[in-house]
């Protein structure tokens, strides 16, 4: 097949590289230049994500994957065109951004050919696929949807870091307009895609047609909001538990132990480019979910916590010095996407705090970049106190002796080890703290 990707992102790179690696002819398109000509070299844009590079420079060796800025050059005569364009959320309003959706979209219906199945992988409101993009690619292609294209909404399922671990575990689900293109969905996708075997799962692994592009989009925000509400829950327990000197994990390990509670562990902050965002999609076509909406307030509402946390054990802010470990959003992982590194710090500096921030995957100027200033564990002097806002294993070994002069240690997401950190006020979120330690 000649297949045509749009957007050679995060998601979209690796998705463009494991249909090459399937025999196919891979054309990606993406608007940002220095992307195209690092894949054309076969160089991955953006370390960090498991076998990309190997993989990447194979296909584009092999003849199999080449990129442009050019919808022209990619879309005319594609038997499939994958769209992974980002969808905003405005911060203020909740509401969808549809800006470089609906210009990708118009592009690619310009140069769209008859027999071409157009498939969704961007996470949407539900009713998009339908009311939006159908309409949208009828009018400017001038072809008709369900007989001259397919199109379908099949979501992307994977995290970044284990992209092409997680397309091989996890079904892949696919939503049509009609029985046709469901049909085609479920052949193009057994064609580009491998399932492992999984009998935990209640039929086989591999494409599940959901029946409309409805459910499809449903499914994916269901599951990503399930998420959010599930760690607002566990949240709003870690608070409760701390004020009355409870052990908030202990609490859940014994619930998890029951076969029906999969309660989540709290944390400081809910980051990436998932889970903060979907529950708002969700929203923006049910705003009477008012559990979904609660939930994600709870969340953000996190970041401000842990700084009261740490006001209450250190007293006064102003004019302290506290570092923030960890400006990634999750252990591991290099992208700040929502990361809780940016409440933190802005709920530090709004109460008189000179905040510094550390991070074993970010160098000084990037840190710089994202408006942070960069701290040397042993090398920049002493500090009042210490916020662990992202949980990367070396995290794990660090200890006062590292951070000079720190009174406080708040730990956000429990993955220090008590005895690394003696002679240091040490307050976990969702654990009874010493005396003085509540928020402020």
């Amino acid at each position: 097949m000649k297949i045509a990707v749009v957007a050679l992102g995060k998601i979209g790179l690796p998705l463009a590289v494991q249909f090459a690696s399937k025999g196919h002819d891979v054309v990606g398109v993406d608007v940002a230049t220095a992307v195209v000509e690092q894949v054309n070299a076969g160089t991955e844009p953006f370390p960090g994500e498991a076998h990309l590079q190997e993989r990447l420079a194979e296909a584009v060796a092999a003849g199999r994957l080449r990129a442009t800025t050019d919808y022209g050059e990619a879309v005319p005569g594609a038997d499939a065109v994958v769209v992974v364009v980002p969808l905003f959320v405005d911060d203020a309003t909740w509401q969808p951004d549809f800006g470089w959706m609906d210009a990708a979209t118009r592009a690619l219906a310009e140069h769209l050919t008859p027999g071409t199945l157009v498939s969704y992988e961007t996470t949407l409101p539900v009713g998009t696929t339908r009311t939006r993009w159908r309409p949208m690619i009828e009018e400017v292609s001038g072809l008709k949807e369900g007989r001259d294209f397919h199109l379908v909404f099949s979501p992307e399922r994977v995290l970044t870091g284990r992209v092409f671990a997680d397309l091989r575990r996890y079904p892949k689900l696919v939503g049509a307009l009609g029985p046709e293109g469901a049909e085609r969905a479920r052949a193009f996708y057994e064609a580009v895609l491998d399932f492992d075997e999984r009998p935990d799962l209640p039929r086989s692994n591999g494409v599940w047609d959901l029946g409309s592009a409805e459910a499809a989009e449903m499914a994916k925000l269901a599951e990503t909001t399930y998420r959010d509400v599930n760690i607002g829950l566990a949240n709003q327990f870690a608070r409760f538990a701390a004020a009355h000197g409870i052990d908030v994990h202990k609490v859940i390990e014994a619930s998890n132990s029951q076969p029906y509670s999969h309660i989540h562990r709290p944390g400081i902050a809910v980051g990436g480019h998932c889970i903060p965002v979907y529950p708002r999609l969700y929203l923006w076509t049910d705003p009477e979910a008012t559990i979904v909406r609660t939930a994600r307030e709870a969340n953000m509402a996190m970041p401000s916590y842990a700084v009261g946390l740490l006001e209450g054990a250190l007293g006064s802010l102003d004019g302290a010095r506290v570092l923030v470990l960890g400006a990634a959003y999750r252990g591991g992982v290099k992208e700040t996407a929502f990361s809780g590194v940016f409440p933190v710090v802005e709920a530090l500096r709004a109460a008189g705090a000179q905040v510094l921030v550390h991070d074993p995957l970010y160098s000084a100027d990037e840190l710089a970049a994202l408006g942070l200033t960069a701290y040397s564990t042993g090398v920049d002097g002493p500090v009042d106190g210490v916020v662990v806002q992202a949980d990367h294993p070396e995290y794990a070994t660090l200890g006062a002796d590292d951070v000079p002069g720190v009174r406080v240690l708040v730990d956000g997401r429990g993955i220090t080890r008590p005895e690394r950190w003696q002679g240091v006020r040490r307050v976990v979120l969702g654990e009874p703290g010493p005396a003085g330690a509540e928020p402020s």
